[in-house]
């Protein structure tokens, strides 16, 4: 593994993604990839007859390299962006949504030890990416359709500012039906206007939590704020939640689901869960979608039900 240089210098980055081309989005609507496997018990629905978008960011996946921020050339690491984040997280959405995945020159893991230093100037620079994305996405494919954010760790660190910049108290907020940002910490006084969610059907909010096994305390984490809400019940109470009211989480296989259960504790989520191999660890970051992919499958639904409920029509552009 190489290690990044000390300083960063954004004139010695790879170069900037040309988001017109179809090979910089790791999932796209009207073509098949990573973002549109589903379990066989379902059937595939074509995209043209999904009414929200959803605009994903993915999280982490570039560990060490020659810079600071990841290659949109690097095919290694493209491959593993779509075999894992893409295929297990952002196709919890594909149900309902026609699915838009950015690739963007993400900051290596470094930049998160050094939040204060060369990593900030590293995350800002991975943020460009994500804002022209965005951008290009309501330019070119948006029409004025409803909108989810979803998002894991390094995304969800750029979709608070994405949702800060562009939802919060503004026109474009009447398009969102919710954001999903998971995984890194959201407080209250990030945004002025967009509140978290309080119940499954309510719209124009956003969840997150961040997992970590029931009993264990972490005593710091960057992964949650002052605000958690609970995947299960999508409320925000303390009450434990059995794993007998959850639909149920993946691990590899889409076709097997395993209950979850959980509680908010201090802001962020216990978790008492069977999946395999997960269910060793103490800090669940990793598997903050797969832990609860059957029950945010649902949820997805139920919000744009509601979402439909208080709005004259959705269009299918």
């Amino acid at each position: 593994m190489q290690a990044q240089p000390g300083e960063f210098n954004s004139n010695e980055q790879p170069p900037a993604p040309d988001y017109s081309l179809a090979k910089n989005w790791s999932g796209l609507p009207f073509r098949e990839d990573a973002a549109d496997v589903i379990p066989s018990a379902e059937t595939w629905k074509n995209d043209s007859l999904k009414e929200v978008d959803v605009f994903f960011i993915y999280p982490t996946m570039y560990m060490s390299g020659k810079t600071w921020n990841a290659d949109l050339s690097n095919k290694k690491l493209n491959k593993k962006i779509d075999k894992k984040p893409i295929r297990y997280q952002a196709s919890v959405f594909n149900e309902s949504c026609r699915v838009y995945a950015p690739r963007y020159r993400q900051s290596a893991i470094k930049a998160f030890f050094t939040l204060e230093g060369e990593g900030k100037k590293s995350l800002a620079f991975a943020y460009n990416d994500v804002k022209q994305a965005f951008q290009y996405y309501l330019d070119h494919y948006n029409h004025g359709r409803p909108i989810i954010i979803a998002s894991h760790s390094q995304g969800t660190y750029h979709a608070r500012r994405l949702l800060a910049e562009f939802f919060d108290g503004t026109k474009l907020n009447k398009q969102l039906v919710c954001a999903y940002a998971v995984g890194f910490a959201i407080n209250d006084t990030m945004f002025t206007k967009l509140k978290p969610c309080e119940d499954k059907n309510q719209t124009d909010c956003y969840v997150t939590w961040a997992s970590f096994r029931q009993g264990y305390q972490p005593l710091v984490t960057e992964l949650a704020g002052n605000i958690c809400v609970n995947p299960i019940s999508w409320n925000r109470d303390t009450v434990a939640i059995d794993k007998t009211k959850s639909i149920g989480g993946i691990l590899l296989n889409f076709n097997k689901s395993y209950p979850t259960g959980a509680q908010i504790h201090k802001h962020y989520l216990w978790v008492k869960t069977k999946i395999p191999f997960v269910r060793g660890f103490t800090n669940m970051h990793v598997a903050d979608y797969n832990l609860f992919w059957f029950d945010i499958r649902k949820n997805v639904k139920e919000r744009i039900d509601s979402y439909k409920a208080t709005n004259n029509q959705l269009g299918k552009n």
